[in-house]
Order: C-alpha cells, then structure tokens, then sequence
C-alpha cells in the first residue's frame, strides 16, 4: 500500500515537471517558436479556443511567426487575442494571415522574462510540495492501522527523497531557461 503511494507522488511530481516545462516554453527567448502561442485563447463564436485550434502555426524564420487561420472570419479574433495578451507584440494583420515579428529582447524584458521564470518554478516547486504533504497524509493515516511508525517514518523519508530530486529537477529546467534568455 505505501508502495503504491509513493508511485503515485512520483508520478505526479513527474507531470509537474512537464507542466513547468509547457508553461516554460511558452515565454520568448527571442527567436520564433509556435509554442509562444499555447496560452492564448481566443473567443471564438463564444468560446475560448487555442490559436493551434483555429490556424495554422508557421514559422518561417528565426524572428517571424506566421497565422494563417482557416476560417478567414476569425482573423480579428485571433488578432485581438494576441495584443490582449502578455506577449508584448503587435501582430501585423493582411487581410489572409497574422504576421508577428518577434523583435530583439531588451535587458529590462530579459529581466522581467527571467521574474517569469522564477515565477513558475516557484510554482512547480509548490504543487510538489503539496504532492508531498498529500502523499505523507496518506501514509500516516496507514499508520493508524496497517503499519508500523517506523515504517511510517521510512516511507515518509522516500517520500522526501524523491520531493528533493525534483525539486532539483525544478531548479535545473528553470536555470537552463534563465540562460537561454539572457543569451544575447
């Protein structure tokens, strides 16, 4: 039964890696990548939407990103989803497609883009945390009734063990982003 737990707190712990690693990928280090745009939602006749939902996702330079949706009405949609978001770029609109140039990152939105960083990493460092807390719950209510204390202790011990290597991982996907972006 506490085998099962721990399995089941790594396994978590491991997808809170993934998602720090999804929510990383969508901050700009500045060159193009589609993946900028996962976060953005678009209210399509009612409905928020992922921009890879409604287009078609280019990239056909370093620096430039192309949208080329394929109903041609949610064009405007898709333009003011962008400029509402944290972006920070304009989208150049010609009447078929959505062209963003992705421009050189400043050193005060390096700054702020490594705050972002931190940020999520803060936060995956949190839901971790939590696993843990959750997993060891669980434990120490076994202990009321099929195991011992001590198995209870060494169990929460692992519990830890495995809590500190991701935390490790966390800080190293975070520590390899933050170098991407103050790359110049």
């Amino acid at each position: 039964m506490p085998q099962s737990i721990k399995k089941n707190a790594e396994e978590r712990m491991g997808k809170a890696i993934d998602s720090l690693k999804r929510d990383l990928a969508t901050l700009r280090a500045g060159r193009a990548s589609s993946s900028m745009l996962d976060r953005i939602q678009v209210e399509y006749y009612g409905a928020p939407t992922p921009v890879n939902q409604l287009a078609n996702v280019n990239t056909p330079d370093s620096r430039t990103l192309m949208i080329q949706p394929w109903d041609k009405t949610s064009l405007g949609a898709i333009e003011k989803a962008i400029l509402k978001s944290d972006l920070g770029l304009t989208p150049a609109n010609d009447g078929t497609q959505i062209r963003l140039s992705i421009p050189m990152l400043t050193e005060e939105r390096r700054v702020e883009l490594v705050k972002s960083t931190k940020k999520f990493g803060e936060d995956a460092k949190v839901a971790i945390r939590n696993i843990r807390r959750d997993a060891n719950d669980e434990i120490k209510k076994l202990e009321k009734s099929d195991i011992s204390e001590d198995e209870s202790r060494r169990h929460q011990e692992d519990v830890q063990k495995t809590t500190d290597k991701y935390i490790g991982e966390v800080d190293k996907v975070t520590a390899s982003k933050e170098k991407e972006i103050m790359e110049v």
